[in-house]
């Protein structure tokens, strides 16, 4: 059960990286709204560029602790139940915009994976 959640852990850590560090600028199915790229999205939530900042360094930083949780267990379940709470307002923010489910499954999956890790360590 140990490796799965290092997986899980690993799996969260690098899908957020992917998203807030190499595909922010891309277009992507996902994007709620009709958003391009994420300053879009954020703007189709409602949302200041500012707290898009705010939010992509939380979950950059939550990713970086679930990485040193595998050294570091403590840091293991605060780390997934934040990300679990920003999924949770990633979801949230697709519902506003009334966004089809498919555009919150990345979010969904990821939120599953985090409370799975808090959970589960």
């Amino acid at each position: 059960m140990d490796t799965v959640i290092l997986i899980a852990q690993i799996v969260i850590a690098l899908g957020i990286a992917n998203v807030w560090l190499v595909r922010a600028s891309k277009s992507t199915a996902y994007r709620g709204g009709g958003a391009q790229d994420m300053k879009e999205e954020f703007a189709v939530y409602g949302l200041p560029e500012s707290f898009m900042r705010l939010i992509g360094a939380a979950k950059l930083l939550l990713a970086a602790a679930l990485i040193a949780g595998i050294w570091w267990p403590l840091v293991t379940r605060p780390a997934a139940l934040g990300m679990a709470a920003l999924m949770l307002g990633a979801i949230a923010m697709h519902l506003k915009v009334k966004d089809p489910l498919l555009k919150s499954l990345p979010a969904l999956a990821m939120l599953a994976l985090a409370v799975f890790v808090a959970v589960g360590s």
